[in-house]
């Protein structure tokens, strides 16, 4: 007998929720086959089995919150060799699609993202008629939601030669509505993992630290400008358009150099300085925010700072990220001008000592040199721990950041 038990579920995760068990009791599994999905606080991932066999009992249902090293399962490593007819048994029918299946069969099932599953699962959508967008094939929630989408209605061709009949089918249409004219209906939803740890730790930011915020503002046109001179050639070297975000990451890290206490951490009565750079980016996915981690991004060029946040907004949406891709970081930035925000005041990210925030790009009117002139502004703000930092401290370095994205020759003089 072989156990599948919770396994590390990476920093300061230790709790997690059977989202969806892949195998029922009795089910043949490989080495390396998904068994059972686990739904915690930052990614959802799969159990795989360790030892060929055949799933003799599951211990815990959907639902259940379990913690790490609880059993799961238990497979007989025996039983394959007692039903070898199954071996080499072509998949069962059910593998095929059916009318209205909600995407529990093998192959769809198999090569489908968790999020994919669980949308397939929630709107009766086939997995296997799904054709997959993701690498190597993965369905992703988008190609759920492209075959949820309704084909495009042909009714204007038909409908036209007979719209003397046509007339009493719509108004036999109408009345089918099960509400009744100005129902008032309440749906009650239980909380992701996710959404429970994003409510618990946002709070817990708010009551464990002396949270206060600085602004600013900064005038894009010299980023803008670069970005139009430099993006045909920018985007044929490297694949990749060159953005805002890479400018703010290099300007921030310029900035942590010189204001280390922002790239820093309380621990106890001890403070940690971090002489590297590990910097956050903030992702909206569909379960909730995520912040994978762009590791050493001192290191990294511009380009490869686009290729890392491109690489990481794909994978939020297709819930490809792995815990590794979310563990640590020192410093984070969010923007939620991407959404239309003009000004907001971020939360910090525990341990973390700061987050900037950047906001919508707007023409305004601003005076310069004497002039009335229209500029893209942005305002950026600057959330900090005041146990750590001082307001001169954090005002200085928005200053700084500031100053780099509006010179950005600086970066190669300073940085």
């Amino acid at each position: 007998m072989s156990n599948i038990v919770v396994p590390q579920l990476g920093e300061s995760v230790v709790e997690a929720r059977i989202a969806r068990w892949l195998k029922k009791a009795g089910d043949r599994v490989a080495v390396g086959e998904p068994v059972v999905e686990l739904e915690t606080e930052k990614i959802d991932l799969e159990v795989s089995a360790e030892k060929n066999g055949v799933i003799a009992s599951i211990a815990r249902q959907e639902g259940e919150d379990v913690k790490i090293g609880e059993l799961l399962a238990v497979i007989d490593e025996n039983a394959s060799a007692a039903a070898p007819a199954e071996t080499t048994a072509p998949p069962p029918p059910a593998a095929a699609p059916s009318p209205g299946g909600n995407g529990s069969s093998g192959a769809g099932e198999s090569r489908a993202t968790p999020t994919a599953r669980r949308m397939a699962k929630d709107h009766d959508v086939d997995l296997g008629a799904v054709e997959g967008s993701g690498s190597a094939g993965r369905v992703t929630k988008q190609d759920v939601q492209k075959a949820m989408a309704p084909p495009p209605a042909p009714t204007s061709n038909t409908v036209a030669p007979t719209s003397n009949t046509a007339a009493p089918t719509t108004n036999k249409i109408a009345p089918t509505s099960s509400k009744p004219a100005g129902a008032r209906t309440e749906e009650r939803v239980r909380m992701t993992k996710r959404r429970q740890t994003i409510a618990r730790r946002l709070v817990e930011a708010q009551h464990t630290a002396a949270m206060l915020t600085t602004f600013n503002e900064v005038d894009m046109s010299a980023v803008m400008g670069l970005r139009e001179r430099r993006k045909e050639s920018f985007k044929k070297e490297f694949g990749v358009g060159l953005g805002i975000a890479s400018f703010f990451v290099k300007s921030a890290i310029a900035a942590l150099r010189a204001f280390p206490p922002l790239n820093a951490e309380i621990q106890g009565d001890e403070i940690v300085f971090k002489n590297y750079y590990d910097i956050g980016v903030a992702v909206g996915a569909e379960g909730g925010l995520v912040v994978p981690v762009i590791r050493d991004a001192d290191r990294l060029s511009f380009a490869q700072i686009e290729l890392a946040i491109r690489d990481f907004a794909t994978r939020a949406n297709d819930g490809s990220l792995t815990l590794d891709d979310l563990r640590g970081g020192t410093f984070t930035i969010t923007n939620g001008g991407v959404f239309g925000s003009l000004l907001s005041t971020p939360i910090l990210n525990p341990p973390q000592v700061g987050i900037l925030g950047l906001h919508k790009i707007q023409d305004r009117v601003v005076p310069v040199n004497g002039q009335v002139v229209i500029r893209p502004m942005m305002y950026v703000a600057l959330s900090y721990d005041h146990r750590m930092v001082d307001g001169r401290e954090a005002v200085q370095f928005l200053a700084k950041i500031k100053d780099f994205v509006e010179d950005p020759g600086r970066l190669l003089l300073e940085a």
